[in-house]
């Protein structure tokens, strides 16, 4: 059991050192908080995603989204993980836990037992999407009334 920790272990200081390097292509000209994201999909495929901000706010893109929509555009549907990280000036000195429309967007994609992986540089922490998004908003209610 032991080795089976230390290879997930490794595989979430992969994630977030991906999720690190994507931070540095963010396009945060306005909040100047950069974010990076790198989505785990099952088959072992990483796609990874920086937020890019626009002007008119709302046209924003989260960084998670952009990994999300990468992955989707090709073909990717199932997920394990992602690990996010942001900062401002491109320092990675604090959790940065994904916002509202993002943990709607993983919903869509995503059981309750999807890993959100976040670090404040030196601390890794897991949270599954279940604690991060009680009594979400998904598909059953959307079609329940067909």
């Amino acid at each position: 059991m032991n080795g089976e920790k230390n290879q997930i272990d490794e595989i979430y200081k992969e994630l977030v050192n991906r999720a690190v390097t994507a931070m540095k292509e963010s396009y945060a000209p306005y909040s100047k908080c950069n974010v990076g994201a790198a989505l785990l999909a099952k088959d072992g495929r990483i796609y990874t995603g920086c937020n890019v901000e626009n002007a008119s706010f709302s046209a924003t893109c989260c960084a998670e989204r952009t990994a999300f929509f990468k992955a989707v555009s090709e073909g990717c549907r199932d997920f394990d993980a992602v690990a996010v990280v942001g900062g401002y000036g491109g320092e990675v000195k604090e959790f940065f836990p994904p916002c509202g429309v993002c943990r709607q967007v993983m919903t869509e994609f995503c059981g309750s037992d999807f890993k959100i992986i976040l670090t404040e540089g030196r601390e890794i922490k897991v949270f599954l999407l279940a604690e991060l998004m009680p009594l979400s908003f998904c598909v059953d209610k959307v079609l329940k009334g067909k």
